[in-house]
This record gives structure tokens, C-alpha cells and sequence, in this order.
């Protein structure tokens, strides 16, 4: 078998989509499973969409998710430039070269012209309405006008471009990995635009010679280029390079959580989750779009998702970390079906990856949080803290949520709470509950809630008498682990004072 090459090639127009993250992925792991390359190339032929940063933001996003290249725009290789804005004299002499062999013809038709020339097929209720085999010969091309014609506009600087011409009558046959076979008319398909009137090649053009020259071996890409197959197969054909076409792949669309159409920025921001792998902040506008890095995902839980949107490993196994993915990666076990994306499926993922972390990670994290609050404890502290509130996270962006009483006392107090449990007699139970705790040794959590136990079985104090407003005192709400745990990590004095603060509060 020859080497396996596959490429990721985005165009900087925007910040990379987890739909093309996926598409990354999944060319990074086919190439890591049969020991190949997984090159980066940057598709920026169309200037006019062109968006500065974009193409940063591309090979960040990449080195966040772990999908190391081995060759492209930021590693140097044997093809390069990888950058298609770098190779544009390349291309014209491949159009060039199929006018010469009458596979595809000049065309000096303007924009408007060919406004008119649909309006004039739909007036006519044509249902297809593309420049192609239909009606070419009565376009402005090189086909319907003289060589000397053709020749002297060329030479007077009129605009042009270079159109594929696509044989009549034939059928298109191309084998797809996930698909299998797929058959395409080409009487339904229109010439194609290969070199525009700007000096640049389209994507069609360019992606093909240079998947050539870079010895691709397999596409795989987004299903929104299926169309695009058949003239992709009529490029290698009308090149000669049938023998060395790559074999290609088209992946299922990522769909909407209600699986009703394809996933969007909007739908990210009607149900408040990213859709981009980085924050985005777009330079012409300013707007900030949020990104799975900046939301507190683990890069390792997102990629473990993307995985399994769309490719079914044929097991009950859902956790894989890189090396067993690459393992497990089968192109044909990837699905035809459009994958619906679960947000809450994605928060999943992030909470199984945060239980694995040891708490030294976490704590080194958590620090990070802490310090932009200006509090400063101990990693030992901090790690106690994280060991008995991981399991109700599922980022570490909820630790603060989950442990402020830990670092700051309570100032406010759950009204609700406050109205239900806080009775006339309860500022008496907490004074000589604080009787009770200054005299134990050693404050530890077992021995603490040891001895109160005692104490209120002797005094003939039931647990809501006591219990919900001790948790009021500590931690201001009825939340957060074992109230014993709390009182043992904060110690004897602070667990004292805090009482004392919430007596003299609440009866206010």
C-alpha cells in the first residue's frame, strides 16, 4: 500500500468550526492509524473572503486539540508552500493546459449577462438554470466565438475566466469509503469556473492539483462537498491523473441539536454553548464568540466528543484517550447519517475527564481562579478543597460556585432558608453548639461530627434543629459537601466565628 497522505485544508475565512475540527480529527487519526502524514495546507484563494487572523486562529485551535501536523503552513515538508496564495502561478498553467486540449474553454461573460441567461431559463421553466451543456453555445465563451475573436479580447485586457467543459451524456462513477458507490450525470452539472478574472484558481482548481503534487493518498472531507465529487473525478480524468486519484471520503453532517439542519453559530448562542474550539473575537466587528478552551473544557474531553460524533466504534466504550483512539479509528465504521450534537453530552465528556485529573492538576487550575480574586492559600488547602467538591463539577470554572465558603464567609444568607429553618430557638442551639466545638480535640471531621452527634443526642436536639442552620452559619446556603468536612478544613476558629457572625446577622 502506498503511503497514507491526507491533508486538512481550511480557508482563513473565519474561525475554524467544530465541524472542521471533527474533519481534522478524523484525518489525523486515519493518518496516525496506518502510521501516515497529516498535513496542513491553507486554502486562500478567495481573497475577498479572506479574514485577518483567521489562519492563526486554524493552527492554534489545531495545537489546543493535540492534532500535531507533520507537514504544512507552520512545519516545512518536500511540497510546499502549503499556503495556495503562494503557489498561484502554479495553477494557470494547469487551466491552460486543459483549453489546449479542449477541456475547458474561456469565458468573457459578465455577471449581469449571466443573471439575464437564468432569468431567461426560468422564465422558460427550465429547472436547470447553470452555464453548462444547455446553453453554453449561446453564452460569450471561446466555444461560440471565433479564435481570432476570442484572441483579441484576450489581448484588449477583457475580464475572463476558465470554465471545465463537461462531456455529454456521461455517467460519473466514484467510490466513496463511507458511501460506496455514488453516480452522478454530468448533463445535470455546470461548467464549473476553474480560474477566475482576479488571476486566482477556485478551491475546485486548486485543491486538485495541489492534492496531486502533494501525493495525497485519501480526502476526507465535510459531505457539503459531495457535489463537487464528480468534477473533482473529471479533473483527474482530463489531467491523466486517474492512477494516482486519491480515494475519498465525505463525512456526515453535524447537526443541530434537534437534528433538524446543520449546526450553526446561532444555534451555539440560542443554547448557550460554543461552536468554535477557541474564543473568536471577529477584527471587523469586535464580537466575541466563545470557544470549548475558554468554557473550561479539557482538550483531551473534546476531542474525546468530536469523536464520537459521527464514527461508532462497534463497542459499549465512550472514555478514549488519543492513543486508543487511533487504535480503535476505522474510516468505514464512520456513518452516513448526519451526527446531532449534545451540548449536554459535551458537558458529560468534561466532567469524566475532570474526574481523572489527579488533584495536584486541579489544584494547580483552581490557584489559577483563585489569584484573579486575589485570594491566596496553600496548595495544600486548595487541594483539600478540590478533592471534596470535584465530583459536583464539571468544569473547573464551577469549583468557585461549588467551594467559596471555603475562602470567603458568608455575608448573605438563603432567605428561603433563612424564613423555614431559622427558628426562635435556633441562636441558642448555635451558642452552645459553639460551647460544644471549642472544647474539641482535634478538630478533625470525624472526631467533630462525632462529638456534636453526641451532643445532640444527650440534649435531645433532632437534626433539623441544628444541622441546616449549622450549614446556614458555615457555608450561607443549603449546598456544599459533608457540613463536617467544611468545619474540619476551615478549622476550629473560623468555624466558631462564622456562627457567631450568622446569629448576630440573622437576628437583626
Amino acid at each position: 500500500m502506498e503511503k497514507v497522505r491526507v491533508r486538512f485544508a481550511p480557508s482563513p475565512t473565519g474561525p475554524l468550526h467544530i465541524g472542521g475540527v471533527r474533519t481534522a480529527l478524523f484525518n489525523y487519526l486515519f493518518a496516525k492509524k496506518h502510521k501516515g502524514d497529516f498535513l496542513l495546507r491553507i486554502e486562500d484563494t478567495d481573497q475577498f473572503r479572506y479574514v485577518e487572523g483567521a489562519e492563526e486562529y486554524i493552527v492554534e485551535a489545531l495545537k489546543w486539540c493535540g492534532l500535531t501536523i507533520d507537514e504544512g503552513v507552520t512545519k516545512d515538508g518536500d511540497y510546499g508552500p502549503y499556503r495556495q496564495s503562494e503557489r498561484k502561478e502554479l495553477y494557470k498553467q494547469y487551466a491552460m493546459s486543459l483549453i489546449t486540449e479542449g477541456k475547458a474553454y474561456f469565458a468573457f461573460d459578465t455577471p449581469e449577462e449571466i443573471d439575464q441567461m437564468r432569468e431567461k431559463l426560468k422564465a422558460e421553466g427550465s429547472s436547470n438554470q447553470q452555464y453548462g451543456i444547455q446553453n453554453r453555445m449561446e453564452m460569450k465563451n471561446s466555444l461560440s466565438l471565433s479564435g481570432e475573436e476570442v484572441q483579441k479580447r484576450i489581448g484588449s485586457g477583457e475580464n475572463y475566466v476558465i470554465r471545465i467543459k463537461m462531456p455529454k451524456n456521461e455517467t460519473i462513477v466514484v467510490n466513496d469509503l463511507i458511501r460506496g458507490e455514488v453516480k452522478f450525470e454530468a448533463n445535470l452539472l455546470d461548467d464549473k469556473v476553474l480560474f477566475k478574472s482576479d488571476g486566482m484558481p477556485t478551491y475546485h482548481l486548486a485543491n486538485i492539483v495541489d492534492d496531486h503534487l502533494m501525493k495525497i493518498s485519501h480526502v476526507i472531507r465535510g459531505e457539503e462537498w459531495l457535489p463537487s465529487l464528480p468534477l473533482h473525478k473529471l479533473l483527474y480524468q482530463y489531467f491523466g491523473w486517474e492512477e494516482s486519484m486519491p480515494q475519498f471520503a465525505h463525512l456526515p453532517l453535524l447537526l443541530k441539536p434537534n437534528g433538524k439542519g446543520k449546526l450553526s453559530k446561532r444555534d451555539g448562542d440560542k443554547g448557550g454553548f460554543p461552536v468554535f474550539p477557541l474564543q473568536w473575537k471577529d477584527p471587523k466587528t469586535g464580537d466575541i464568540s466563545s470557544g470549548y478552551r475558554e468554557s473550561g473544557y479539557f482538550n483531551d474531553a473534546f476531542i474525546n466528543m468530536m469523536a464520537l460524533l459521527g464514527w461508532n466504534p462497534g463497542t459499549e466504550q465512550e472514555i478514549f484517550n488519543m492513543e486508543e483512539l487511533i487504535e480503535a479509528f476505522d474510516i468505514e465504521k464512520v456513518g452516513k447519517a448526519g451526527a446531532k450534537f449534545d451540548p449536554e453530552k459535551a458537558k458529560w465528556f468534561n466532567h469524566q475527564y475532570l474526574q481523572t485529573k489527579t488533584n495536584d492538576e486541579l489544584t494547580r487550575l483552581y490557584q489559577e481562579v483563585l489569584k484573579t480574586k486575589n485570594l491566596d492559600f496553600s496548595d495544600e488547602f486548595v487541594s483539600n478543597v478540590v478533592s471534596l467538591i470535584k465530583e459536583r463539577a464539571n468544569y473547573v470554572s464551577d469549583f468557585w460556585e461549588q467551594s467559596s465558603f471555603f475562602f470567603v464567609a458568608p455575608t448573605e444568607y438563603d432567605a428561603k432558608m433563612v424564613k423555614k429553618q431559622w427558628k426562635e430557638d435556633t441562636p441558642e442551639h448555635m451558642k452552645k453548639l459553639n460551647c460544644v466545638l471549642k472544647n474539641i480535640e482535634p478538630f478533625s471531621s470525624e472526631n467533630t461530627e462525632k462529638v456534636v452527634k453526641e451532643w445532640m443526642k444527650e440534649s435531645n436536639l433532632g437534626m433539623g434543629q441544628v444541622m441546616t442552620a449549622f450549614r446556614l452559619s458555615l457555608v450561607g446556603a443549603g449546598k456544599g459537601p459533608h457540613i463536617f468536612d467544611i468545619a474540619g478544613l476551615i478549622g476550629k476558629e473560623e468555624t466558631i466565628r462564622r456562627i457567631e457572625l450568622a446569629v448576630e446577622r440573622i437576628n437583626k
